[in-house]
């Protein structure tokens, strides 16, 4: 490609003929849609369910005045439970309060899976559909209406994901870097696994900062190139440690602020407790899996399961849309092969927050793991099956994309029974979704 072109691909604006203010606007629109829609029924199940146990009672414990004793949950950071804290303060001591910032936090997920799909694939069409199979996939939907650590830390990852994508396309990527440094901070201050898109940053920039340091270059190189050796040309050693350790350190230090104050001791103190306490044995849970077993929906887990009356049941289940995360992993084949033949940078970011925060759990030497913890990568693969509808090689007509949102839709709505206590469901109902006994 000619010198001028790679000067014009680079200064191209986010979305041509996209003011700021319209993808503003297009943002809000996305967030009051999806924030009235993960409302309804919120306070159904009207009783603590599932991990709300461990959760709900350490957040009213921060209301309390003083030092309480013992501390409840010690095994995770404190600001997601802040947040459930607040959010009680201001409702009440209710399913609602509990559960709402869940929903605030859910709602803002699909808004920055928009943003990413604006910054990969500068096109409205393409960053809508990415919102729209993020709320559809069921497991953000689920997580967003419980009081969970998880879609807290999921959201500050999204936001951060977003802001290292622009930064990676621009020449000047501090500002960019920064943002995405101090969201992976504020998401590794809600649960520690936020900090494996963080990881997963520094090692795409130590990476090109290798190759770059042994001079390689490709051939027939192109503006689409994954690694290009002109890239970030006056980014320097202090700009990483600013963007990618002081800022987030920085940030997940100050959310510990309330409990510890400014004394390091006590922070250090936190510290080892939150690792003691994951880093130990546990016992064998009944919904428990691996992590090989996530992207095939093998393992899912019953948030809830109660019968109401008669063939009625309230139920919630935490498992994933198949007909979007199954033909996910197919997208997913399809951006590796463009990433080895083509080298392109777009399918190359998906596959790195795809697999890091996935096969990270793999390095861990936690005896118990839950499908739960594939949320970010499931999310990540929205992006995956955009990629392969509209950018992919040989990729089919536009149409095709809204097609297959359309089609997800369908199985988001037969999911709707077990997703959404208020619904209900009937054993005939149940019996019919639950197409492997693994499921049960």
């Amino acid at each position: 490609m000619a010198e001028s072109t790679v000067e014009a691909a680079r200064a191209a604006p986010l979305v041509p003929n996209s003011p700021i203010a319209k993808i503003v606007l297009i943002a809000s629109a996305i967030f009051v849609i999806a924030h009235v829609l993960l409302m309804i029924g919120l306070d159904t199940p009207d009783k603590i369910t599932f991990d709300e146990v461990h959760y709900v009672p350490a957040a009213k414990q921060m209301l309390e005045a003083g030092t309480p004793a013992p501390l409840l949950n010690p095994m995770h950071p404190p600001l997601a439970k802040q947040f459930m804290a607040w959010s009680i303060r201001m409702f009440g001591d209710v399913p609602f309060g509990w559960r709402y910032p869940s929903v605030l936090f859910g709602s803002l997920a699909i808004v920055a899976m928009y943003l990413c799909g604006l910054v990969l694939f500068a096109s409205q069409g393409a960053a809508l559909a990415t919102a729209a199979l993020t709320f559809l996939n069921q497991m953000v939907f689920v997580q967003s209406r419980i009081a969970m650590l998880d879609i807290y830390a999921l959201t500050f990852d999204l936001f951060g994901i977003a802001a290292f994508m622009y930064g990676f396309q621009r020449q000047r990527p501090e500002s960019a870097f920064a943002l995405s440094g101090l969201a992976f901070g504020l998401a590794g201050a809600c649960k520690w696994s936020g900090f494996f898109p963080l990881g997963v940053c520094i090692a795409i920039v130590a990476v090109i900062r290798l190759l770059q340091g042994w001079r390689t270059q490709f051939a027939d190189a192109n503006a689409d190139d994954w690694y290009r050796p002109d890239r970030w040309p006056d980014f320097r050693y202090y700009h990483f440690a600013l963007c990618f350790i002081l800022i987030p350190a920085l940030a997940y230090f100050v959310a510990f602020l309330p409990r510890t104050g400014l004394s390091v001791g006590d922070f250090i103190e936190a510290q080892r407790r939150i690792f003691a306490e994951n880093a130990g044995s546990h016992p064998p849970h009944l919904y428990m899996s691996s992590w090989p077993s996530w992207p095939l929906l093998m393992r899912p887990i019953w948030y809830q399961f109660d019968k109401i009356a008669g063939d009625r049941f309230q139920a919630v289940i935490f498992l994933g849309n198949p007909l979007i995360l199954w033909p996910a992993l197919a997208a997913l084949g399809i951006c590796l092969r463009d990433f080895i033949v083509k080298r392109r940078a777009d399918a190359f970011l998906i596959l790195a927050f795809y697999l890091g925060p996935w096969l990270a759990w793999a390095s861990l030497p936690r005896t118990i793991g839950f499908i739960y913890y594939y949320l970010p990568s499931a999310t990540i693969a929205s992006l995956a099956l955009v990629y392969a509808l509209t950018h992919g090689e040989r990729a089919p007509p536009r149409w095709v994309l809204w097609a297959f949102v359309l089609a997800a839709s369908l199985g988001f709505a037969a999911m709707l029974p077990i997703s959404v206590a208020m619904l209900g469901t009937s054993m005939e109902t149940y019996q019919r979704l639950m197409i492997f006994q693994s499921w049960i």
